[in-house]
Order: structure tokens, then sequence, then C-alpha cells
């Protein structure tokens, strides 16, 4: 597949996973990652505002003039900045976020058991992706029109961990939590991209689910169906 790809990443070191997870599933096109850390500062700071929508819809344009066929924004604190921006170039704009929330809903309804509501569990190490993340999966549970309960909770500690360079407590951590959240939850969501190596070395009964896949299978979807 050789369609160019589009990235923008609030945190540096997603652009070589998303280069390993684009590889895996068989696109051998060009990839240009944007990464603008100070998206992800100012959403943190004074929410997703004028100014983080102006800057999410310049880098989006960027993409899409460099001949980018599709682009992934791959941080959910932006993410409606983000749909926002979509609406206005030419090629798909996706959010990372996206695919996962709607499994999230569709795994938790088929979970559910005994007529109770299902339950699904949403995990942040930022207060700034809560809502994002949480009004997308609302947006999921509507359309699915049945009844399911979503608890957020921010993990205490990991983000100031991660920004430290000590990714190891932020993985101890947020891996902690995701441990106790499964206790009572049909679904753990993971509401950012950084957070999914916590989950890689666990092994529950209850599917812990993370946005890169997700949001790269996604990105070539969107390519395999443009018309030829």
């Amino acid at each position: 597949m050789s369609a160019r790809l589009g990235l923008l990443h609030t945190v540096p070191a997603l652009a070589a996973t998303f280069d390993d997870l684009l590889r895996r599933t068989g696109h051998d096109g060009p990839i240009v990652h944007v990464v603008d850390g100070g998206l992800l500062k100012a959403a943190i700071d004074s929410g997703v505002d004028d100014a983080v929508r102006a800057e999410v819809l310049s880098h989006i344009r960027h993409l899409a003039d460099d001949g980018a066929d599709a682009i992934l924004v791959t941080c959910s604190s932006i993410g409606e900045a983000v749909d926002a921006a979509a609406a206005r170039v030419d090629v798909p704009v996706l959010r990372v976020d996206a695919p996962m929330a709607e499994e999230a809903v569709a795994l938790a309804v088929a979970r559910a058991a005994g007529g109770r509501p299902a339950r699904i569990a949403v995990l942040a190490t930022l207060e700034a992706t809560l809502g994002p993340t949480g009004r997308l999966l609302e947006s999921s549970v509507a359309a699915a029109a049945r009844s399911v309960d979503v608890a957020a909770r921010v993990v205490g500690g990991a983000a100031a961990a991660r920004s430290a360079g000590d990714q190891a407590t932020h993985d101890r951590l947020v891996a902690d939590a995701i441990t106790e959240a499964a206790a009572s939850a049909d679904v753990v969501v993971l509401a950012q991209a950084s957070m999914a190596s916590a989950a890689a070395e666990l092994d529950l009964d209850v599917p812990v689910l993370t946005s890169p896949e997700g949001g790269a299978a996604a990105l070539v979807d969107a390519i395999r169906r443009m018309p030829a």
C-alpha cells in the first residue's frame, strides 16, 4: 500500500509506536509525522479552546497540503478539535480513540449478564482527557441504544512519573489501576495512547482496550476504502 499517511502527535514517543503498527498492517507507503507537545500542554492548561482548535486545524491542513491521503490524530485530549478540523479538509481525518470507543460499548453490552447495565471503566493519566473520551463514549452508547454505565477516573501520579522520565513507575501505577478497575467492569478503556505499554503484560479476564492498534487499523482501512 503506497498511500501517504499523516499523523499528528502530542507525545513524541508515539511516532515510533505508530510507525511499527502501520508497517505491521502491511502499509509500505510514506508516513509523515508532526509532533506538537505544546498542544497537549495548552489543552491541560486551558482546555480545547479557540487557540487549540486553530493550531490543530493548521497542522491538519499542513499534512493535507503535504500530500497525506488520510490523517490520524493520536492525542485523545484534543479529539474534539479534530472533529471540527476534519470538516475543513478534503481527506479523511480520524481520531485515534474513535474505534476504541465503539469496540468498548459493543464488548461491554455483549458481556453484561442478568439484564444489568453494561459497565465500562475509563482510566486516564490526565484530567484533560476524561472529558473528550467520556463524551465520545456517550455518543457510542447513544448509538447502541443500550444501558451502559461509564465510570472514569485519573490514575494519580502516573502523568508526573512519565513527565519525569520514569516510565516504569507510570506503567506500574496504570497497571495497578487497570487490575482494580477490571474487578467490577465489563471492559476497561485506557483513554490515552501513551498508556498502552502499561497493559502489555497484564493477563486479565476483562478486555483492556488501548487506542493505538485500533487507530492504526482505522487509518489503513480509510485508505483501502477510498476510490482507486
